[in-house]
């Protein structure tokens, strides 16, 4: 049984034992309190049980019991165990979250993190690369792991994109700027995709990466390796926070029609226009971003 559906299990099982009737509040802190887990796995358990109709989820309230105890008290047959890869990648951002939110330590062992987040050794260990690869935790000499606090403030983002304004245009602009046909139109293809109903049903790690591939497309083309290594280097550890802007999702169709208009610009061998354009676009990103700092800090 995966870790997550021995949670659902286990929060079916205190609702019978409480013999909580159709309409009880099931509060999040005070299950995780009862079951000795952190908050998200339970949060993940309880949007489980609501996507089977065994609560319901009420803004700024919580989670109510839609059934009576001998009614609920029952696993739902059809959940489906997720896979290895789904629970680290859901853990990845319980994770992120919890660390952005000041409710995680800076430094942890992987025991600690392996009974918080109910993982087996492996699924710890796979966390742990990830994390560690993309730049944000580093392992303690002798014992434990680290997070770093180069990306966990709103800061960090806007300093990140402050440096990426300073470089991307002035990629564009550099003698051996050559983009192949083949690459603007991969490109263009990624924004029409986000275009015609990606940016709602796509993960937060397939925009980030979609981003990602369309701004270091534009500075590999700049044939600078010095520009290539340092954009890559901001990407990788600028996905935490990254994560968190995309609950705000309405911004992503303005970035896709400005990402087609470079593209078009570039196309016609107008380098200059498109570092302009370029230019706006990342400080349209900026001023976004500050106005969404709530979002970043919550």
């Amino acid at each position: 049984m995966s870790a997550q559906t021995n949670t659902v299990t286990k929060i079916l099982d205190l609702i019978k034992e409480d013999r909580l009737q159709e309409g009880a509040h099931l509060r999040a802190q005070k299950i995780a309190d009862r079951l000795r887990l952190s908050r998200s796995p339970v949060n993940d358990a309880l949007g489980i049980l609501e996507q089977h109709g065994v609560v319901a989820r009420k803004p700024n309230r919580g989670y109510f019991l839609l059934r009576d105890f001998d009614v609920a008290g029952e696993a739902p047959a059809d959940i489906t165990p997720p896979s290895a890869d789904d629970i680290v990648t859901q853990t990845y951002f319980a994770l992120a979250d919890e660390l952005l939110r000041g409710e995680l330590p800076m430094q942890c062992s992987e025991a600690q993190l392996r009974t918080r987040y109910a993982l087996t050794n492996a699924q710890t260990q796979a966390l742990l690369g990830r994390i560690s690869q993309e730049g944000w935790a580093q392992r303690r000499p002798g014992y434990g792991w680290e997070f770093s606090s180069m990306m966990t403030t709103p800061d960090s983002l806007l300093q990140s994109y402050r440096l990426r304004l300073a470089l991307e245009p002035a990629a564009l602009r550099e003698p051996g700027f050559r983009i192949e046909k083949s690459v603007l139109a991969r490109c263009r293809a990624a924004e029409m995709h986000l275009l015609n109903g990606g940016i709602a049903t796509d993960t937060a790690d397939q925009l980030h990466d979609r981003g990602v591939r369309f701004h270091e497309s534009l500075v590999e083309a700049s044939g600078n390796p010095f520009f290539i290594d340092t954009i890559k280097r901001v990407n990788r550890v600028r996905r935490l926070l990254s994560y968190r802007s995309m609950q705000d999702r309405s911004r992503y169709q303005q970035h896709c029609d400005q990402h087609l208009a470079i593209l078009d610009l570039l196309e016609r061998e107008r380098n200059d226009e498109a570092a302009e354009a370029l230019s706006a676009h990342l400080r349209s990103t900026l001023d976004n971003l500050a106005r969404i700092s709530g979002i970043l800090t919550s």
